[in-house]
């Protein structure tokens, strides 16, 4: 064992600009949490302007010196040498977040619209590259450069969550090419993954269908490793995920009798009435969650059972229906996480699976007791969604809580971003969590740090969320983009270099289909705009009027502080419309059973301070 450090590496520095010596050509930085380097820039670095999907390279090389000012945030990759009881640093590429030392591009009005955009055509190429929409060509598996796999099986899930990406970037840019792969893919799941059970009055999903030629084998349970044999609940969850996300779009009745359907599938077979929460799991004969046949997912509850209803459609059913019932779902829901999940006697994070009587599972699987980082994230970001619906202080003080404790446990404070799977309890002597396997960073988990840390600066008010934020968006968009293929990359190492091995060199498998990318790119537009800059935003619909309860269309983006918008203006088909509730954010149609297009102008109120 070696104290020192007695070999090169490469490695990256995330961090703000003390000082810049012109003629030393050394730089001083400091990293988020305070720790100082000493950088060389004598061997004459590269250096780029971060930039978006569908972007060229933005050369900086020429401008380093004057870019080079005090409290800029930017990323250094260099080659660390020892050098007696030290290590000396020497830049190779610098990359800058903006023009000004104040800018970040990210926060353009526009950039977030841009990405989905290039995300919306990566994957109806990579799917449908003939140009003509039909699923029937459907594959789970795209590889990196967006050309379908050897698999022929179609994952119900990754549809839904397809059909998800392509209604957000309808709603935030209004082209009709992304609601028809959105409306052809949440027909086709009904077809051909969709179960209406006529006694039990609820409809269910099978896992997904195998193609071979002209037939198809229907695959009933799951065949992902972890549920085998199993009809786990977020597959059931995520089945409604895009279909719910094109509803807030057309209104389609149909897609809401799915969605309550559903909805009973969960209460009648899922709910455990007596203790309350939801199953993980139920056996495929008899749906019952205490068959032996389910092994160690036996009676057992988790974050994604409990949990992912919010995210995944349930806030978006809200949304879109105002209905009462599904705000008292979301706060049982929220009630249960804030009652069960906090351990913080014991660990930074919270617990995640759990057995029938709530005592802690530890030995579940893959999982142990080790704390997925992105979950705790993800709790955070949609408590203050649901405060913002019906405030609790115990709602807003875990978020905070969550908030507070979670970048010294789980973000890389000297390359950014943050981290994966990690012990969720120290060993004596250990200063870290270890890592479960490995300190790699996914794309998901990055995209719940973002939406956290937005959401609650927007929200509070307070700059060092708002801070937060602005780190985890550096490194997203500066690591995880695929300037070269499209898309993004699954996972990138803990330097910022993408992992292109096995499954994570894929850009569609089991665990990704454009949902988390443009869920980001959707939501922190609207966090960025609507509840920091200040900046109005248009969103896009298309109903059958008659359709609609009333006429009725609800516009609310999300679930925003009451009052923090308006709309300030509507379009049906290119003309002015005045028949609209600024507040409620509402808009009353005219009558007619034809669809019509409808565009809607959104305005921030006011914003709170902004504070350290």
């Amino acid at each position: 064992m070696t104290d020192t450090a007695n070999f090169t590496f490469s490695d990256t520095i995330a961090g703000y600009i003390d000082h810049f010596d012109s003629d030393k050509r050394l730089l001083r930085m400091h990293t988020a949490d305070g720790r100082a380097f000493t950088v060389s820039l004598a061997e004459q670095p590269s250096a780029e302007l971060v930039r978006n999907l569908g972007e060229p390279y933005i050369d900086a090389s020429g401008h380093i010196d004057e870019m080079l000012s005090p409290g800029r945030f930017l990323f250094v990759y260099g080659i660390f040498y020892p050098k007696s009881d030290q290590v000396h640093c020497a830049a190779k590429r610098l990359v800058f977040l903006g023009r000004g030392a104040e800018e970040f591009r990210f926060e353009e009005t526009g950039w977030w619209v841009r990405q989905i955009e290039q995300l919306a055509s990566f994957y109806r190429k990579a799917q449908f590259p003939e140009g003509e929409v039909d699923f029937d060509e459907y594959r789970t598996e795209v590889r990196l450069g967006g050309e379908k796999g050897s698999s022929h099986v179609q994952e119900t899930d990754t549809i839904s969550r397809l059909v998800y990406g392509m209604a957000s970037a309808y709603l935030l840019t209004g082209k009709d090419e992304y609601l028809e792969v959105a409306e052809r893919g949440t027909e086709y799941l009904r077809k051909h993954m969709r179960v209406v059970d006529t006694e039990d009055d609820v409809v269910y999903w099978y896992h997904g269908v195998s193609i071979d030629g002209a037939s198809e084998r229907k695959l009933f349970s799951s065949e992902f490793s972890d549920d085998y044999d199993a009809i786990p609940m977020y597959e059931q969850i995520y089945a409604l995920a895009g279909p719910v996300q094109t509803y807030r779009i057309t209104g389609d009745p149909q897609i809401k009798a799915d969605a309550d359907a559903t909805i009973r599938l969960f209460e009648k077979f899922f709910h455990d009435p007596e203790l309350g929460g939801y199953y993980s799991h139920v056996d495929p004969i008899l749906f019952t969650a205490d068959h032996e046949s389910l092994g160690e997912n036996k009676e057992r509850k988790n974050w994604n059972s409990v949990g992912d209803h919010a995210p995944a459609y349930l806030i978006n059913l809200y949304l879109a229906t105002g209905e009462q019932g599904y705000a008292d779902f979301l706060e049982q829901t929220f009630d249960t996480i804030v009652e069960h999940f906090p351990d913080y006697k014991s660990s930074p994070f919270v617990q995640e699976r759990f057995h029938r009587d709530w005592s802690h599972d530890t030995e579940h699987g893959w999982q142990q007791n080790r704390a997925v980082v992105g979950h705790n994230l993800k709790i955070a970001w949609n408590l203050m969604r649901m405060n913002s619906l019906r405030s609790k202080p115990e709602y807003a003080d875990l978020a905070g809580q969550i908030a507070e404790l979670m970048p010294a446990a789980g973000s890389d404070q000297q390359r950014g971003g943050w981290y994966d799977v990690v012990e969720r309890l120290k060993n004596e002597g250990e200063d870290h969590h270890r890592f479960a396997w490995h300190d790699r960073k996914a794309w998901w988990q990055q995209e719940q740090a973002i939406l956290a840390y937005l959401i609650l600066g927007g929200v509070t008010g307070k700059g060092a969320y708002e801070r937060e934020a602005r780190q985890a968006e550096s490194f997203y968009n500066a690591f995880f983009l695929d300037h070269d293929e499209g898309a993004v990359y699954f996972n990138v190492l803990a330097g910022g270099m993408p992992y292109l091995l096995g499954t994570e060199r894929l850009k569609g498998s089991h665990s990704m289909s454009m949902y988390h990318s443009a869920e980001l790119c959707y939501l922190a537009a609207v966090y960025n705009n609507l509840l920091i800059r200040g900046r109005a935003m248009d969103f896009h619909f298309k109903p059958t009027p008659n359709g609609l309860p009333g006429r009725v269309l609800r516009v609310s983006p999300d679930l925003l502080p009451a009052g923090s918008v308006r709309i300030t203006g509507v379009e049906i088909e290119g003309k002015e419309h005045t028949d609209f509730d600024a507040e409620a954010l509402t808009v009353t149609l005219p009558e007619g059973d034809d669809r019509v297009k409808v565009k809607v102008t959104l305005t921030p109120v006011d914003r709170p301070d902004r504070s350290a």
